[in-house]
């Protein structure tokens, strides 16, 4: 079993059911709402908003079972001792915990509510206490390389995620 408590490792899965089930409860109509400002103060998103935009509910649903299958597996291979399962579970609880504090930053940023951020602040203490735990069996190489390979992966993902979801329901 890894260092990594049990606690934390069996948490992640339910920490991002439910900050993500806020987010689909909300993406779709706040896009909507909110793609004109978004355009307006930063043209550089253009084709990001217009992309997430033209997600739709159930296509933004898929592209997060996707993510949550992966999650599950990953958590489960920590729990069965797999050899580097520890390695890429890690890797995946430092990509969400970024993705957190991005929403926290957007909300800043936005200067209001952006879908995501209220799970994202009640959980930030989850994540807090789960990265110290990381921090404590990990050293500042791995942890730069893990971060690195995480942030690189979820985007890969969340591109693929996305694309599962359009593909899958044709919006």
């Amino acid at each position: 079993m890894s260092a990594i408590s049990i606690y934390i490792i069996l948490l992640f899965p339910l920490a991002f059911i439910i900050h993500d089930g806020e987010e689909i409860a909300t993406q779709h109509k706040w896009m909507l709402t909110h793609k004109e400002t978004l355009v307006h103060r930063f043209p550089f998103a253009k084709p990001m908003v217009e992309h997430l935009s033209g997600l739709s509910t159930k296509a933004f649903t898929i592209a997060v079972l996707e993510e949550l299958a992966l999650i599950l597996i990953a958590s489960a291979c920590v729990v069965a001792d797999i050899p580097f399962a520890t390695e890429v579970w890690e890797i995946m609880f430092m990509a969400f915990s970024i993705h957190l504090l991005i929403h926290v930053g957007q909300g800043i940023i936005m200067r209001g509510y952006v879908p995501g951020l209220i799970t994202s602040v009640l959980i930030l203490p989850y994540a807090y206490t789960g990265m110290r735990n990381i921090c404590e069996n990990f050293n500042s190489t791995e942890l730069l390389l893990y971060g690195a390979i995480g942030i690189v992966a979820m985007v890969a993902n969340l591109a693929f995620a996305h694309w599962l979801g359009y593909k899958l329901t044709g919006r």
